[in-house]
C-alpha cells in the first residue's frame, strides 16, 4: 500500500489542520471559503468565481460519484462551468477514491492531479467552517514538505483578467442576440440563454463592444474585487447612457452598481452556500438561492434613479438593484445555479421578455 502524504493547512490566525493528500502535491495559498452543497463538486471546482480560493466542502463525503468526461457536446462541456478547474485547492472531510456513476470517467483525485490542484482530506471541515463564520473571511496556505508559499490575498489582483475569454465566441443561432461580457462566466448561463432561442456573443471582460449589434447586454459573474475591473465599468457606464436592456449576475451586479456611480464593500463573511434566502423588495416573494461572493453593494450609495431589487434575509445586505424607469437590473445570486436551487431561473425569461418587447 502506498504511503499517505500529509500536508498542513494553516489559517492566517495561526490555526493548523493536518490533512491527507489526494490531489496534486504542491504548496499553495489563497482565500479560504466554503460551499454547502451536497452534490455538484465538478460544477463548483470549475466555477470561475472560485478563482484564487481554497474551497472547503462542508458536505462530508466527496468523490463518491467521480468526475464526468471532460468535454462532451459541441462548444460547451455538459457537466462543467468552465474549461478547467478554477479553485486553488479543495479541502474535504472524507474522500472516496472508489466512485460509481453512469457519467463518471475518472476519480476526483486523478482529475485534480491532471490540473495540478491540491486536495486534502481527513480535516474537520465543520470546525474549519465554524472558524471562518466566527472570525470572517481569511487567507490560508497549504504546505507540503515545508515549502511555505506565504499568505496571499487574491482580492488584490485582477482575477477577472485571468478567467475571462481572450476572444469573441458565439453560441447558438437564436433570433435574439445577447452580448455577454465574460468576467468569469459560468457555462450554465450560456446554456440557459441558448435553450431560449438566443444567439450569445461572448466577449472579453475589457472588450469595447460599442460597435457590436445586439438586442440585450448581459454582465456575467466572476471572482474577486469588482473595482479591479475598470475597463468593464467604463464600458458599462457608456451602455447606461443608451436604452439597451441590461441584466447582470453576481459580479455583474456589483459592476452595474459601480457603473451607475454607487459603491461596493468587502463583506466580513461573504455568502458561500446553496441555500441563501432572499426577498424581493416591496413584496412577500422569497427565493432560495445559490451564492458565492465576498463583496456587496452599499445600498446608501445608490442614486435616486436606482433601487434595491432583492435583500438577503440572513444579514440584510443587497442582493440586486434595478433602474426605476428602464429595463436594467441585476442580482447578486445565481439564477443559473447548477446543481441548484432553481427558484430564480425565471429571471432569464423576465430579461428576454423586455429585450424582445423592445425589439
Amino acid at each position: 500500500m502506498a504511503k499517505e502524504t500529509t500536508a498542513k493547512l494553516i489559517l492566517e490566525d495561526g490555526t493548523v489542520f493536518i490533512g491527507k493528500s489526494f490531489g496534486f502535491e504542491g504548496s499553495v495559498a489563497g482565500e479560504v471559503v466554503f460551499n454547502t452543497s451536497m452534490t455538484g463538486y465538478p460544477e463548483s471546482l470549475t466555477d470561475p468565481s472560485y478563482a484564487g480560493q481554497i474551497l472547503v466542502a462542508t458536505y462530508p463525503l466527496i468523490g463518491n460519484y467521480g468526475v464526468p468526461e471532460s468535454l462532451i457536446g459541441e462548444g460547451l462541456p455538459d457537466f462543467f462551468e468552465s474549461d478547467r478547474i478554477q479553485v486553488t485547492a479543495i479541502i474535504v472531510s472524507d474522500y472516496s477514491e472508489q466512485y460509481s456513476h453512469w457519467s463518471a470517467k475518472q476519480s476526483l483525485g486523478n482529475w485534480l492531479k491532471e490540473y495540478k490542484i491540491p486536495g486534502l482530506s481527513g480535516i474537520d471541515t465543520r470546525e474549519l467552517t465554524k472558524i471562518i463564520r466566527e472570525k470572517g473571511a481569511m487567507m490560508g496556505k497549504i504546505i507540503f514538505d515545508n515549502q511555505d508559499p506565504g499568505f496571499h490575498d487574491p482580492n488584490n489582483e485582477n482575477l477577472v483578467a485571468k478567467v475571462s475569454t481572450d476572444k469573441v465566441i458565439t453560441y447558438g443561432t437564436g433570433s435574439t442576440r445577447i452580448l455577454l461580457v465574460d468576467c468569469g462566466v459560468k457555462y450554465n448561463i450560456v446554456r440557459h440563454f441558448v435553450k431560449r432561442d438566443v444567439t450569445v456573443i461572448r466577449v472579453p471582460w475589457n472588450y469595447d463592444y460599442s460597435k457590436e449589434k445586439y438586442d440585450g447586454l448581459f454582465i456575467s459573474n466572476g471572482p474577486g474585487n469588482p473595482k479591479m475591473c475598470g475597463a468593464t465599468i467604463n464600458h458599462l457606464s457608456e451602455s447606461l447612457k443608451t436604452d439597451i436592456p441590461i441584466f447582470g449576475i453576481c459580479l455583474g451586479n456589483q459592476l452595474l452598481a459601480l457603473a451607475s456611480g454607487a459603491d461596493t464593500f468587502k463583506l466580513k463573511y461573504g455568502h458561500r452556500s446553496h441555500n441563501q434566502p432572499v426577498l424581493q423588495c416591496g413584496t412577500n416573494k422569497a427565493l432560495i438561492t445559490s451564492q458565492n461572493h465576498g463583496f456587496a453593494i452599499e445600498n446608501s450609495s445608490l442614486s435616486d434613479k436606482w433601487e434595491p431589487f432583492f435583500v438577503n434575509l440572513n444579514d440584510g445586505t443587497n442582493e440586486g438593484i434595478r433602474h426605476k424607469a428602464r429595463p436594467v437590473f441585476s442580482v447578486q445570486f445565481h439564477p443559473e445555479a447548477s446543481s441548484g436551487p432553481t427558484d430564480s431561473e425565471y429571471l432569464f425569461d423576465d430579461f428576454l421578455k423586455v429585450v424582445r418587447d423592445k425589439k
